[in-house]
């Protein structure tokens, strides 16, 4: 699965499923009899650190997009208006990774880093994509040790051994089965794709501007794909590989780029002198000092009370590595860890989210991954594939090729991949780190290939996960802002030299 802290899935999704999780207590759509467009009732939202103009309301739509006429499940939006409404073009819509994200606290948070300008285009909107509380949500129900991002990642046995993770594909998906409801049977990115269209239509607007994140970005793709005449000005910013025949599988799969993209930046960081977290003196050396600590850990975990698992092992010292590399700010983690290790000892437990939370952003995330495409059942193609990925990438062991929860899903897709082409308006943006763990710039090339000259991509020299407005990259950076201010595009594919960093 893939953190806005966002789960390209869980792992990645969960801080922004925090956001304002407890948003409004009641709201509701209704029709507007002198104009025909419905109109919202817009409550406060609940939640800290909310900017006091943001309000919430929910969308209704249909829980099965098939049977329309049936039971409806409720979306929660939140929006803050135009903060110049002679100046208003309409919505921009935040899209949020994961799957298993949240954007309902957006409009507060990163929506007030955008120019004036644009805060003046657009009224900032936000939403809990369906089964995010709280919108109408799901659970599986999961033991609290299944909750474990090294064991919701799939990473192999220290000898390669897929067999427990087979079974914990198993068990996770009779979980889901069973406590999911039938709700779970209908959370995927075309379900999504429509949430958002009843969300343009609640709002009134004929047509949307957005800016997804991540996982968002293969959101907004395939919105900009099924409802093309309804797209104003489109922001994708750290794009996922949109190829139909494997969806999420290559969004894992793409980690193993991923982490060899980035592992040098994170090497050149932690060899540097007068750097109190320096693991090494050399950036050579950081490389298979990290390779010798997790196969030590492998053999010799170390206790860790409070953590989940509680013992320090190789998979745990693996996925924080992967968590770390999102952003040379997460550095210092990943070196102190290793420092620790080294050392045999370890830091104090890392917090932890509330159970409840991780439940129902692991269920989403899940659902999502698993209802979009189908994955291989046999456990002999994951051994198969796990042993040529810790062969040619060992720094991520197998990981990214090996069975999740979706190799036990229960149920078949009930529609095809939307496969993303060239036709419909020329109104796309593309922006992209050349250094991201979690969608590597290969990936991102793919998207922009398949949209072809409906899209402009600006590629910056930076490193994370999160292009626009999140590195000190003013090149970048006023490219999109121009482009959601007054729609200037560039005529060609842009490259951004390397961003400043605070002290530089």
């Amino acid at each position: 699965m893939k953190q806005t802290s966002s789960t390209r899935a869980v792992w990645t999704a969960v801080s922004a499923a925090l956001l304002c999780l407890a948003a409004p207590l009641t709201a509701s759509t209704s029709a507007s009899a002198s104009t025909g467009a419905p109109s919202l009732n817009w409550t406060r939202c609940e939640g800290s650190g909310l900017d006091s103009r943001q309000r919430c309301a929910s969308v209704e739509v249909p829980m099965d997009y098939a049977d329309p006429g049936g039971r409806k499940i409720g979306v929660v939006v939140s929006r803050i208006p135009s903060e110049k409404p002679s100046a208003r073009r309409g919505v921009l819509l935040l899209i949020p990774g994961g799957p298993g994200g949240s954007s309902l606290g957006d409009p507060s948070g990163k929506g007030q880093k955008l120019p004036q300008d644009v805060r003046d285009s657009y009224d900032l909107v936000g939403f809990a994509p369906r089964g995010l509380a709280p919108s109408t949500s799901v659970s599986c129900g999961l033991d609290h040790g299944d909750l474990a991002l090294s064991k919701l990642r799939p990473w192999p046995a220290p000898d390669g051994s897929v067999t427990g993770n087979t079974a914990t594909a198993r068990r996770l998906a009779d979980a889901c089965a069973r406590n999911g409801g039938e709700l779970i049977r209908h959370i995927s990115t075309v379900d999504e794709a429509r949430d958002i269209d009843g969300i343009r239509a609640a709002l009134g607007e004929r047509r949307l501007s957005a800016w997804g994140v991540s996982y968002g970005t293969y959101v907004g793709a395939v919105y900009s794909q099924l409802f093309p005449q309804r797209t104003d000005r489109v922001v994708l910013d750290s794009n996922d590989d949109p190829d139909p025949a494997r969806v999420s599988r290559a969004w894992l799969a793409a980690y193993e780029t991923g982490v060899e993209d980035t592992f040098p930046e994170f090497a050149g960081w932690a060899s540097a002198p007068g750097n109190p977290d320096r693991v090494a003196t050399t950036a050579a050396a950081v490389r298979p000092l990290f390779l010798r600590l997790a196969a030590t850990l492998d053999r010799a975990p170390i206790p860790w009370p409070g953590a989940n698992p509680e013992e320090l092992n190789g998979n745990v010292l693996r996925q924080t590595m992967l968590d770390s590399l999102y952003a040379p700010g997460r550095f210092p983690a990943l070196a102190k860890l290793m420092l620790a290790a080294r050392n045999g000892t370890v830091p104090p437990a890392p917090t932890a989210q509330p159970d409840p939370v991780l439940q129902n952003v692991t269920a989403v995330s899940a659902a999502t991954m698993c209802n979009d495409v189908a994955w291989p059942r046999s456990a002999a193609a994951y051994r198969n594939a796990v042993a040529v990925s810790r062969r040619e990438h060992p720094l991520t062991a197998g990981m990214p090729r090996n069975a999740t929860v979706c190799a036990a899903w229960p149920y078949p897709p009930q529609q095809a991949p939307v496969r993303i082409t060239a036709r419909g308006p020329s109104g796309i943006l593309l922006v992209q780190n050349a250094h991201d763990v979690a969608t590597p710039l290969s990936g991102a090339l793919k998207l922009r290939e398949a949209f072809g000259a409906r899209a402009v991509m600006v590629t910056v020299d930076s490193t994370g996960h999160g292009a626009y407005l999140a590195n000190g990259n003013a090149c970048g950076d006023r490219v999109v802002s121009r482009f959601l201010a007054t729609g200037e595009r560039p005529g060609r594919d842009v490259r951004c030299g390397t961003a400043r960093r605070p002290g530089d």
